[in-house]
């Protein structure tokens, strides 16, 4: 199945490490890759490498959100950097070890053109046996169209508009 988590709100990749912990309760092995961050030891890989480590592989290969306030890398740092998480993917895809491979962020990642969103959409079809979870903003049409499994998370109120920060344990 390839299930697809975007729109404005918030709660895209907490879904998919919704599916994640499902997965782990029946035994199920499960890849995590980021594209476009790069944060560090957040509350939910601190959590997988405590309770999960055997049954998860978490990758953060992006350098970072891009085209955002701080940061410092070149749009060919963020193009290499997805490019290589892209080919994590497939390699993870490929060797038929997990249940689900969670790609998350990759809808960034295509729709900034930081990968090809054709490439994106071949690593969907050549997936046979495992699930494949893709989160971020901005899915395209032809990536919604070859998904199984949709779903737009509406931002409607958020206290970042109050100008509250992020806080510990509930964003990150």
């Amino acid at each position: 199945m390839v299930v697809v988590y975007t729109g404005n709100g918030k709660g895209k990749t907490s879904a998919a490490l919704g599916l994640l912990l499902r997965s782990l309760g029946y035994g199920k092995h499960i890849a995590v890759i980021q594209f476009v961050k790069k944060t560090g030891e957040i509350g939910e890989i601190k959590t997988i490498r405590r309770f999960f480590k055997d049954h998860v592989d978490f990758l953060q290969i992006g350098e970072g959100f891009y085209n955002l306030p701080g940061d410092d890398h070149s749009q060919e740092e963020h193009r290499r950097a997805a490019s290589l998480a892209l080919e994590k993917a497939r390699e993870c895809l490929r060797s038929k070890k997990y249940f689900a491979v969670i790609l998350d962020e990759v809808n960034v990642a295509a729709d900034m053109k930081l990968i090809n969103e054709d490439e994106l959409i071949d690593l969907i079809k050549e997936q046979t046996q495992t699930h494949l979870v893709l989160t971020g903003r901005n899915a395209g049409s032809r990536l919604i169209n070859v998904a199984d499994l949709v779903t737009e998370m509406k931002e409607i109120k958020h206290p970042f508009q109050l100008g509250k920060k992020a806080v510990k344990g509930i964003d990150y």
